[in-house]
């Protein structure tokens, strides 16, 4: 516990900086992302959830007493951001040690990846716990956990992709991180769809176990076990959990397309917005079909020679067009195409269409720094709004008698009581 309160510690000292210098005014964008209407909607949002997990239960008395172990000053957005930064900053690590997924890393990264999966697993699970036990539970929380979630899942799959040395085969690693990216993007265009979260037996905590399995097998066994063929059908076994995200694949987006297709909560079977119920596909199909003609279309084998520096870049682009739909839905509003997010992939296609007339490794590099600063130029300014909406902030707590003060000049109350992920989890 005490290497978790130093991260809280750091971070604490990096908000209050960043608010203090003047590259939060420049990361700013130059006019507000939210409209007043979509402010009073969100006002407005509950959060709704359905299903429950098969490892949730037995999960729930660990959650509660690591809950208990953490200080009722400590927000819970700044657990879900520690969770994050640690999960992302081992799965680096990862990716320098293999950056075209084909070479062996040392043991440690293995672990520390596993360990870091772990605690970001944790954490996540209890920062909603955290509200309700200080009381701070807010809409920006949900947007906050999610729009965590949609840029943990990119490095989740890539680090997964990387244990196995899946990149040998690299149709099968470009499958297994975009069908990752779609399948969370899917659950919250049907959320979007109808106005609750649902949950399977088989569901994202059974995954993350499933995945530590993963990097624990890469820490023992090595190399040698992922090239190991299984007899009879003659694969290897780095296959297998290529195999079953496609079946993982096929059962979820089975599920998902039953709820979009039943019809939406809005009239005449409409999003909750009122919109089609098929516009969202317009937005994740436009990375994917992208992210495909230049994979297919590269004559320098760009996905082939660096898939790590390409599954993030369009990686983050995916992650901006989840958040934007995850606002979409608690602001009950329209999701727009037009969007800044495709200026990285669409370099890529130009150079492409004009026979890579620059070197599409640096066409790459810009894509990649592109999509990061958009995604984060775009989440600092939503949560930065929706806060100063709230007269709350997004990594602090304020004191009951100031919450009672902002509630009572807002003339609502703006501390919603909303649970999330089943019961328990935001």
């Amino acid at each position: 516990m005490q290497v978790l309160h130093l991260f809280i510690y750091l971070f604490c000292l990096t908000d209050c900086c960043l608010h203090s210098c003047v590259l939060s005014k420049l990361i700013q964008l130059p006019a507000p992302p939210l409209s007043r209407h979509q402010l009073k909607k969100l006002e407005e949002h509950r959060y709704s959830s359905a299903g429950r997990s098969l490892l949730e239960p037995f999960m729930q008395h660990y959650w509660e007493w690591l809950v208990a172990c953490v200080p009722a000053w400590i927000a819970p957005n700044l657990i879900t951001i520690v969770g994050l930064a640690i999960n992302i900053l081992t799965t680096l690590v990862l990716v320098y040690y293999c950056p075209t997924a084909t070479e062996q890393a040392p043991l440690w990264v293995y672990l520390s990846c596993a360990v870091g999966l772990f605690i970001y697993q944790s954490l996540d699970a209890i920062d909603g716990k955290q509200a309700r036990r200080t009381n701070s539970s807010t809409p920006l929380g949900e947007l906050f956990d999610h729009g965590c979630d949609s840029l943990s899942t990119v490095f989740v799959v890539l680090g997964t992709c990387i244990a196995v040395q899946l990149g040998t085969n690299p149709d099968w690693m470009f499958f297994c991180c975009f069908a990752g990216m779609f399948m969370f993007y899917c659950a919250h265009w049907q959320t979007y769809v109808s106005g609750t979260l649902r949950f399977g037996i088989i569901d994202v905590t059974e995954v993350q176990f499933f995945i530590i399995i993963m990097y624990l097998l890469a820490a023992i066994g090595g190399p040698a076990f992922w090239q190991f063929l299984i007899p009879v059908v003659n694969i290897q076994i780095k296959l297998i959990p290529a195999i079953l995200t496609v079946a993982g694949a096929i059962f979820s987006c089975t599920n998902y397309f039953r709820v979009i297709f039943t019809g939406g909560v809005g009239k005449n079977g409409s999003t909750i917005a009122g919109t089609s119920v098929l516009s969202p596909f317009f937005h994740i199909g436009s990375v994917i079909i992208l992210a495909v003609m230049i994979y297919k279309k590269s004559a320098s084998q760009l996905f082939e020679k660096h898939p790590c520096l390409y599954v993030l870049a369009f990686g983050f682009v995916s992650a901006k067009i989840t958040n934007k739909l995850v606002v979409a839905h608690m602001t009950k509003s329209e999701m727009y195409l037009h969007d800044l997010a495709y200026l990285g992939p669409g370099l890529l296609f130009l150079d492409q269409y004009f026979n890579s007339f620059i070197d599409e490794y640096l066409v790459l590099w810009v894509a990649l720094f592109l999509s990061i600063f958009d995604l984060v130029r775009y989440c600092v300014s939503v949560c930065n709004q929706i806060a100063s909406h709230l007269h709350i902030f997004v990594f602090k707590i304020k004191p009951p008698n100031l919450r009672s003060a902002s509630a009572s000049r807002s003339g609502k109350d703006v501390w919603c009581n909303w649970s999330g992920d089943t019961t328990d989890r935001w």
